[in-house]
């Protein structure tokens, strides 16, 4: 085979289709890999919040803010309710979007996007009844503190699944596969778990 030859078969490998494609899987699974990193490192900081908090309510002489006698739990566990079935719906517009629901997709996805708000919306109210703030004693501080920190997720998983819901507009937008769908939804999952984990810390063991 002459170098001529030798050089336009090798140029016809490049652009072999399934060659490509098998380099956009590696690569959508090399993104993956490193937002599971992220995500892992994002709960090793969450754990060092949890532990902070266990040893301080454990060894505090006086946990709750002078006149507090406890949380009012009713309505965060309704937000919780909320926010943890939001995992459910979250994956079934995965699963529409693996069948090329597109709109079933969206639906889901916007449905999950109003009970995210809704979780937002409702702690901004449990906030602004409560009768103690962050500068009222350790359990003042952490409470906010890791609550808020929460927040701040739960409002990232909300705007990165805006930014997903846009682009499900764009042509084409799925041919190269799902990652951000998929990061996003798997962040989500993330941020229900430590939430049930705040929710027992913080709401059930008083």
């Amino acid at each position: 085979m002459s170098q001529r030859e030798t050089a336009i078969a090798s140029s016809d490998e490049l652009y072999d289709p399934s060659l490509l494609a098998e380099h956009e899987h590696d690569e959508e699974g090399n993104s993956m890999f490193g937002f599971i990193v992220f995500l892992l490192s994002e709960s090793v900081i969450f754990l060092s919040f949890f532990a902070g908090y266990i040893v301080y309510k454990t060894t505090a002489v006086e946990w709750l803010p002078e006149g507090i006698e406890g949380l009012e739990v009713r309505e965060p566990f309704i937000n919780t309710v909320i926010l943890v079935s939001s995992s459910f719906v979250i994956y079934f517009a995965e699963r529409a979007l693996k069948k090329d629901n597109l709109w079933g997709f969206r639906l889901f996805w916007l449905l999950t996007m109003a009970m995210g708000s809704y979780f937002l919306y409702g702690q901004a109210v449990e906030w602004n009844s409560l009768k103690f703030g962050f500068t009222s004693g350790t359990f003042g501080g952490t409470f906010y503190l890791l609550t808020g920190f929460h927040g701040l997720h739960v409002f990232t998983g909300v705007l990165l699944q805006s930014i997903m819901l846009i682009r499900s507009f764009i042509p084409g937008n799925y041919e190269d596969g799902h990652f951000g769908v998929d990061a996003t939804s798997l962040f989500w999952h993330f941020v229900d778990v430590i939430w049930i984990i705040l929710f027992v810390l913080i709401y059930v063991w008083q």
